[in-house]
């Protein structure tokens, strides 16, 4: 996602939905000329989130708070997120806190589109990823709230299993033609692709087992 998000080369004011540990937003920040504001409504997360802002010394507003109670007067020029999209039929955790950040249960589709578009600024952009099962109800859900799809890339983990994720960019305003990026594959056989080493290499993220 930071790598797809950062192609497009966005500026401006940012928002980061459902901001986790933060670190989609920090990398974002740290490579793009834009002023960082994420939501989070679980405290456990909004806690890892001003740490890693903390050490990495990047200015981050950070508002705890359910998006979809979430108000602002100003509007975002992008709106990011890695939202919580699995279905009511998934196998579902019984930890809260996962379940939260995984089922969209806790963020319904059609909710969480018609905010975005409410809060971005003509000609926005909404950069997500999803399940690509649910692509078809994507596009419908988008096209209801006047948001359109710029750019899509289906990500599998192998080049011989169907796709596990979908990335999307769309615009507010927006009347161009979808264009389809070629497939993301993120293995080759048992090791990480050339394509997924070069993206690890730049993020250069170091990750480490902690408690609250």
């Amino acid at each position: 996602m930071y790598d797809f998000i950062s192609s497009f080369k966005l500026k401006g004011r940012l928002l980061d939905v459902g901001t986790g540990c933060g670190v989609l937003g920090l990398l974002v920040a740290r490579d793009n000329n834009v002023q960082i504001e994420g939501v989070e409504k679980q405290w456990a997360f909004t806690q890892y989130t001003k740490k890693n802002a903390e050490v990495n010394n990047i200015d981050y507003k950070l508002h705890e708070s359910d998006f979809l109670e979430f108000n602002d007067e100003k509007g975002f020029d992008v709106i990011i997120s890695n939202p919580p999209f699995y279905h009511e039929g998934s196998a579902k955790s019984e930890n809260e806190m996962r379940h939260t950040a995984r089922y969209n249960t806790h963020l319904p589709m059609g909710k969480f589109f018609k905010k975005v578009s409410k809060l971005l600024r003509n000609r926005g952009h909404f950069v997500f990823c999803y399940d690509p099962q649910q692509f078809q109800s994507i596009c419908v859900e988008l096209s209801k709230v006047k948001l359109t799809i710029e750019t899509v890339q289906f990500i599998h983990p192998k080049i011989d299993r169907k796709a596990s994720l979908v990335m999307v960019q769309a615009r507010k305003g927006s009347k161009s033609l979808m264009k389809t990026r070629e497939p993301f594959i993120t293995f080759n056989e048992e090791e990480f692709s050339n394509r997924t080493q070069e993206i690890y290499k730049k993020a250069r993220t170091h990750s480490i087992k902690c408690m609250l």
